[in-house]
């Protein structure tokens, strides 16, 4: 009878050692689920700055001016709103670069628009640069 119920079940080494190699994966899988989510949210942000950049060229050559802000985007229906940064989850928080005006047109009295656009986040990617400077 006592051989009967040692071949029944688990000896509490054996549940040690299983426990202990599934805290080891989880503990090996971690850091790269991390790392996975941020690479992530990188790629979503690289994919923003591309379509806005690309659909404040496209209103300057419809427009011959660039646009006052991203918001002038959305009302022109350029975008249908103004994306979520990925870093700083707001579509607040983008900055955006002012063009860079000559003389004749500042004393023209003509308004300067945005002429680029970055994260307003200033932690540091994987790659090792600041993501505002992207």
């Amino acid at each position: 009878m006592n051989s009967e119920l040692r071949e029944k079940g688990f000896t509490l080494i054996e549940l040690i050692i299983v426990v202990t190699l599934i805290g080891i994966l989880v503990g090996l899988g971690l850091p790269q689920f991390k790392n996975a989510t941020k690479r992530t949210r990188e790629a979503t942000l690289k994919e923003n700055l591309f379509i806005m950049r690309k659909l404040i060229n496209q209103y300057l050559v419809d427009k011959g001016k660039y646009p006052q802000s991203l918001q002038t985007l959305v009302e022109e229906e350029y975008l249908f709103r103004i994306p979520i940064d990925p870093m700083t989850k707001s579509a607040e928080t983008w900055v955006e670069i002012p063009q860079v005006m000559t003389m004749e047109e500042m004393t023209a009295g003509t308004m300067p628009g945005i002429m680029d656009v970055q994260s307003g986040s200033d932690d540091i990617s994987t790659e090792g640069t600041i993501y505002n400077t992207w």
